[in-house]
């Protein structure tokens, strides 16, 4: 019974062991992404810094509706990412308002800065998004 006991206990401890380390390499892969994230540029800032300050300049082009749109595109998103993709596109929405002097943000600048601040691998979920909003991509089929 006693040599039943520590081969199930032997496993259960490898077992923990391999979990252990998954979960920290899992975690520290997604702390060190953030980390290379926040180390500045050449310019001083850092790509977390710029889409804050995309962010804060644009915040008083945003009415309800486009705010909206925005949340709608980001739904399928997990939602412990939500919040960082949310921030990621808003940013690359920003600056593509401030780089063509926007008077405010449009359906048409959400759409394309989505796309734009979107890894490759999602744009089949951003499709499936903007045919369930029934969204002509014709115009954006260059950025996919």
């Amino acid at each position: 019974m006693n040599n039943m006991l520590s081969g199930w206990f032997l496993w259960f401890i490898l077992f923990w062991v391999v979990f252990l380390v998954g979960m920290f390499a899992i975690g520290g892969f997604f702390m060190f992404r953030k980390f290379l994230k926040k180390l500045p540029k050449e310019d001083g800032l850092s790509d977390m810094d710029w889409e804050e300050h995309y962010v804060k300049e644009t915040n008083n082009l945003w009415k309800q509706r486009e705010k909206d749109l925005l949340e709608d595109l980001v739904s399928p998103v997990p939602e412990l990412f939500r919040d960082v993709a949310r921030q990621k596109i808003a940013g690359k929405i920003g600056e593509l308002a401030l780089k063509e002097k926007a008077s405010r943000i449009s359906e048409d600048l959400i759409i394309r800065g989505y796309i734009m601040a979107t890894p490759k691998r999602d744009h089949k979920f951003l499709l499936k998004k903007l045919n369930q909003r029934q969204v002509d991509v014709t115009p954006y089929q260059h950025l996919f």
